[in-house]
This record gives C-alpha cells, sequence and structure tokens, in this order.
C-alpha cells in the first residue's frame, strides 16, 4: 500500500538565512533549494503541504513576532501550501492543531524539512514517532548551526550527522531529496534503519 504522505515545512524562516541563527551546514542556499523541489513535487503530486512558522513574543531576540526575520523565507511564501501552523515550541505538533488536521485527512507519514535538523526538526520526528506516524526526514533539506556551551563545542557538520544518524536508527528515514523525489513518483514506501544494525555496523569495522 502507497503511504498517504503530508510534507511538514518547518519555520524556512529569514532568522535561518540573514538574521541572528545563520543556518551553517548543509549550505542553506542548497537547502533551500531542495525545499523548494520538495514543495514544488509535494504540491504537482496531491500530497498536502504544511507551513510551519516558529514565533516568539516582539521582545524576543529570536523569531519575534513582527519582525522581518520571523517572517517565512521567500522560498516558501512563493509556493501554495495548505495550512499554515504557528508554533510557539519546538515541535510542530505541540500545542498546536497539526495532529488533528493530519488524522482528519487520515494522513500516515510525514515528511520533514526545513529548520533546525537538531531542534524543531528532531522534536517533530520524534513526537510523530511516538504518536504513530511514520517519519521521512530529508537531510539535504534541513540543516544546522554551531553550539558552544559548558557541555562542550561541536560545529554544524557534527551536530547535523549525530542527529540525522540517530533518527535513522527507527526514529524516521533519512534519505535525499533525490530519493524522496523518486519514493514519490514510485509512490514508494521509505523506512529507517535499526538500533541494533546500525550499532553492529559501527563496532564491526
Amino acid at each position: 500500500m502507497s503511504p498517504k504522505r503530508a510534507l511538514i515545512v518547518i519555520d524556512v524562516q529569514n532568522e535561518y538565512v540573514t538574521g541572528n541563527l545563520r543556518i551553517e551546514y548543509p549550505d542553506v542556499q542548497l537547502s533551500l533549494r531542495n525545499i523548494a523541489r520538495a514543495m514544488d513535487a509535494a504540491h504537482d503530486a496531491g500530497i498536502p503541504v504544511v507551513v510551519i512558522q516558529h514565533l516568539a513574543p516582539a521582545s524576543s531576540p529570536l523569531f519575534a513576532r513582527g519582525s522581518q526575520q520571523a517572517e517565512l523565507h521567500p522560498t516558501v511564501v512563493e509556493r501554495p501550501f495548505d495550512l499554515h501552523v504557528e508554533k510557539s515550541l519546538a515541535s510542530a505538533l505541540a500545542q498546536t492543531d497539526l495532529g488533528a488536521w493530519l488524522r482528519e485527512l487520515q494522513i500516515d507519514t510525514l515528511t520533514v524539512v526545513g529548520y533546525m535538523t537538531h531542534n524543531c526538526d528532531v522534536s517533530t520526528v520524534l513526537q510523530a514517532h511516538h504518536e504513530g506516524w511514520k517519519v521521512e526526514l530529508l537531510h539535504d533539506a534541513s540543516g544546522s548551526l554551531p553550539y558552544e556551551n559548558a557541555a562542550g563545542k561541536a560545529s554544524a557538520e557534527e551536530i547535523h550527522r549525530a542527529f540525522t544518524v540517530v533518527m535513522n536508527t527507527g526514529f524516521a528515514a533519512v534519505v535525499t531529496t533525490d530519493e524522496w523525489l523518486q519514493a514519490v513518483r514510485d509512490e514508494q514506501a521509505l523506512s529507517p534503519d535499526a538500533i541494533y544494525l546500525s550499532n553492529q555496523r559501527a563496532v564491526q569495522r
């Protein structure tokens, strides 16, 4: 049976491109192009497209409501979508009506693109998985930025790679945009790996 997908476009906002939280890996222009390709393909295939927008109080240093940086990026605004959801927490399913809307449409598979891989993407992926949806993440249509704090330091590439590898152990099928486009054309499901197999490949080298 072919999957009944919805494309969840998470927080593709100016803040991540020209603002105070600039995506570094993969290159943000690459991920924006792939997000556009996914949105166009979903629209052509009749797959519902949901655009998520993170908003904070007007006094916030990030995603301040009413600010230019909190606005959706033109990549998203210029394309058709079926639902716009505002959120204030990391997961697009937390304290929003998204889950009810998806269930009403009998969606069984969520395809996640957007930002950030290690924050709102993974939060949405984990919640969706635990609530019973199959999940896909397009790793070249998402992205991360570097961190340094009391726990240590990690580059954008390290963060993105670690989170996508972990998600692919069972929480989501982590694939390229090209792989997903082919699956959409073929009306095929995509499957994640498994914890045990992922570990065995690592330790047997």
